[in-house]
Parts: structure tokens; C-alpha cells; sequence
């Protein structure tokens, strides 16, 4: 079975990161990299709303996941250890997370890397944690 990581903050739990990991596992086991509290603050300066051991315990309780971990560095690339221990087939990212930096890294690791585009399931609408930001801001 290949292995296939995705790497996120997922503060704001929501259906388009269930959709997410589960688009993601169609390609193999699951492995998602979550954001230390400290680095989601360094990244998005401001603090999360879930700390790091309750979004590790969401995350690794969905079924599409094979496992959660809170990765051990930090900036954008933070997952640079767990990834090298894992060795997985497939980086999975949507476009939102995308970036040249990124895919450069992956790449150079004789790593697959596939942007997904987002797609909600069917029947429910587009997620994304900044529009429920947004919508929780009004």
C-alpha cells in the first residue's frame, strides 16, 4: 500500500478537510502532518482556536487517516522530519496549499506530488476555514 502524506493546520475542522483526507487516501495509507501550535501562530499570527493535542486527537479519529502527528519543526515546511522518517509515495496538497517552495522540497525527495483541486462531497457546500473565519466575523 503506498503511503501518502498531507501536512495542514486544520484549527478549523470542517467537511472540506474530511473531503480532503478522504480524496488523499484514495491513493493509499494516510499520514497528515499537523501544525504546532507555535508554528500556526508564527504562520498565521494569531493563536489557534483548538491546540495541537485536541486537532491531533480530531484528525486521527476520521477513517480516511491512517495516522496524525503534530510535526516537530517549524515555518512552512515544518513536517521536513516526519517526512523524511515516513518516506512516503505521494505528497497530497489542494491549491490552497500549494506552493513552488513546497513541490521543490517534495520533489527533491523523490516524492510524488499531487495538487488536488477542491471539491466539496456531494450535496454539501465549499469549505474553507477562512470563509468560516469570515462568516464568524460579521
Amino acid at each position: 500500500m503506498a503511503k501518502v502524506f498531507v501536512s495542514g493546520c486544520f484549527d478549523v475542522l470542517h467537511s472540506g478537510h474530511v473531503r480532503f483526507f478522504e480524496e488523499a487516501s484514495q491513493y493509499g495509507d494516510l499520514y497528515v502532518s499537523i501544525g504546532s501550535d507555535k508554528t500556526v501562530f508564527e504562520l498565521k499570527n494569531r493563536p489557534t482556536l483548538y491546540n495541537e493535542q485536541e486537532r491531533l486527537y480530531m484528525v486521527s479519529s476520521l477513517k480516511f487517516v491512517h495516522r496524525a502527528f503534530v510535526a516537530s519543526g517549524s515555518g512552512k515546511l515544518d513536517f521536513e522530519n516526519e517526512i523524511r522518517q515516513i518516506k512516503p509515495d505521494i505528497f497530497f496538497v489542494n491549491e490552497d496549499g500549494h506552493s513552488d517552495e513546497k513541490q521543490k522540497f517534495i520533489e527533491s525527495l523523490g516524492v510524488r506530488y499531487v495538487v488536488s483541486k477542491r471539491q466539496a462531497k456531494e450535496n454539501l457546500p465549499i469549505r474553507s476555514t477562512t470563509s468560516i473565519r469570515q462568516s464568524i466575523n460579521r
